[in-house]
């Protein structure tokens, strides 16, 4: 132990997941979880129409990527999420990161950094 690593959580639009997912293949990152998720933010929801009915959506409709990665690594992988993910529109998303104390393969039981 004593290594650290980090889980970094993204918050994107639906419509950039193929765009970041590539673009953190192409920086070098070997996994991550996508999780279609709902939340809301500043934008709050929005109304739509449907049978003639008018109703609020308060909730929208988002990703979730989760990358557990080495700390030397974080700062530029969530320069190449931030980069990929912006639409310089209101609801872009978040990115989290928190310490992780420790990762388990199932299969092999390797540990740490082995792990990720």
């Amino acid at each position: 132990m004593g290594e650290k690593m980090k889980l970094i959580s993204a918050i994107i639009k639906p419509f950039k997941l193929e765009e970041v997912r590539q673009a953190l293949l192409d920086y070098g990152v070997e996994g991550l979880t996508i999780t279609e998720v709902k939340g809301f933010g500043r934008q709050k929801g929005h109304t739509e129409l449907y049978r003639g009915a008018e109703y609020t959506i308060d909730t929208l409709p988002k990703i979730k990527l989760e990358i557990i990665a080495d700390s030397a690594k974080v700062n530029e992988i969530v320069d190449v999420i931030s980069k990929s993910a912006n639409t310089e529109k209101i609801g872009d998303g978040k990115i989290f990161i928190t310490n992780v104390e420790e990762v388990i393969r199932i299969r092999t039981g390797e540990t740490g950094t082995d792990a990720i």
